[in-house]
């Protein structure tokens, strides 16, 4: 079975701000020290508000980015360590689907260029081998094969995405990260996609790491839930327990604000105070102290630990101190999409 791992993950970018003294040089803490897992027929869905990670998480993982520290594990091996021939595997089984498919497709290529363009080079796969894996993933995700001659533009966005889809079906991968996979298009249209998406993992054995802020579109196709505030994993669990019954404080403010499955079920709404902290210097101790309306004596001091309050449900919160830390370690031994508990 395949997995795919971040083990204490961190990006921090290099900036220099302009001050009356001079230039000086700092950092964007944007990831620190996030661990996660999703293994084949899982979806794991990371949320979160805008500026906690989600995207440079993602990007880690489709290789855009080089970590500051931590690693990203393909089946067990760092991917630091792979030569070229392993890099090309990993590109191959894992591969993504963007935001806007009226930007991620290139406008002068023709959909059989755009969908079969990472089979071609340096593979030595025959032109008529190629179109016929177009024609076959354009069938999976339900456009007709005479669409391969023609243009992005002669498309509407949901029939656009549905090409992103394909494009990244079509070197048979294992993983596919989803970022914001259906925000820019229709609400009508948003459903469609989703269950496409859940009938592709089903017939193909897929895994999703979904990437989302619209909470409803993750709770319909997550397995498990990963939590991200302030570059940091706040929480991670079963996607239904995480609803249910959320954790940590941010985590339940963020909920209070979705919309409930019925008019019946909505949650009390909850209103954070102040804003997200500053990345080039988030607060000492809990990052979410300074917003929480459970603060405590500590949380400003000490960064709180990774604790399992119930049945592979984590949490990294001074309210659940008394829980009894995970006793697994070593990131073979890591709940499916959750920390490696210390």
């Amino acid at each position: 079975m395949h997995t795919l791992q971040a083990i204490g993950l961190t990006k921090h970018f290099p900036v220099r701000t302009r001050l009356a003294a001079g230039r000086v040089a700092t950092r964007v803490r944007a990831l620190d020290g996030v661990t996660v897992q999703v293994t084949e027929r899982e979806t794991l869905g990371i949320v979160g508000e805008s500026g906690s990670g989600k995207t440079t998480l993602a990007k880690l993982f489709l290789l855009l980015e080089r970590p500051t520290a931590g690693s990203v594990l393909f089946d067990g091996k760092d991917l630091q360590t792979l030569g070229h021939d392993d890099l090309a595997r990993y590109r191959r089984n894992v591969q993504a689907v963007f935001q806007d498919p009226y930007s991620s497709l290139n406008p002068r290529m023709r959909v059989e260029q755009i969908v079969g363009e990472p089979l071609i080079p340096g593979n030595g796969v025959a032109r008529h081998m190629v179109r016929q894996r177009v024609a076959e993933v354009l069938e999976l995700v339900g456009l007709r094969a005479d669409s391969l001659a023609l243009y992005p533009h002669e498309f509407s966005g949901g029939q656009r995405q549905r090409i992103a889809i394909a494009r990244a079906l079509v070197t048979f991968p294992k993983f596919i990260i989803l970022d914001e996979p259906v925000s820019a298009l229709d609400v009508s249209i948003r459903a469609q996609i989703l269950n496409l998406l859940k009938r592709l993992q089903d017939q193909l054995g897929l895994a999703y790491i979904m990437i989302s802020h619209d909470l409803a579109a993750a709770r319909y196709l997550a397995t498990r839930l990963a939590v991200m505030y302030a570059g940091k994993l706040v929480e991670t669990g079963d996607c239904e327990a995480v609803y249910r019954a959320p954790l940590h404080p941010y985590t339940e403010a963020l909920l209070s604000a979705a919309l409930p499955l019925h008019p019946s079920a909505r949650r009390p709404r909850i209103v954070l105070a102040g804003e997200v902290p500053n990345p080039t210097n988030p607060p000492a101790g809990c990052r979410f102290h300074p917003r929480c309306p459970h603060v405590m004596r500590e949380c400003p001091i000490e960064e709180p630990g990774w604790r399992e309050v119930t049945a592979d449900h984590f949490t990294a919160c001074h309210l659940h101190k008394e829980a009894v830390l995970a006793s697994r370690a070593g990131p073979g031994a890591a709940p499916s999409g959750g920390p490696v508990p210390s």
